[in-house]
């Protein structure tokens, strides 16, 4: 997991651009729970997919 991702940052999940952008809400070690606009609350292990940095200015429009 990238150490730029910390609670409340804003991301995407690579290969689910469906879900659209979520905010990360607790990082427990690769265990990463992101919630999504479209997708809800979903657990995330980060050694399997990538989550990628939304600019917060971007996640509000």
């Amino acid at each position: 997991m990238s150490e730029y991702l910390s609670p409340g940052s804003f991301v995407t999940l690579d290969g689910k651009p469906e879900w659209g952008v979520g905010q990360i809400q607790t990082i427990i070690g690769p265990r990463v729970t992101v919630n999504f606009e479209n997708a809800g609350k979903q657990l995330i292990n980060t050694d399997r997919v990538s989550l990628d940095a939304v600019d917060e200015r971007e996640a509000g429009s």
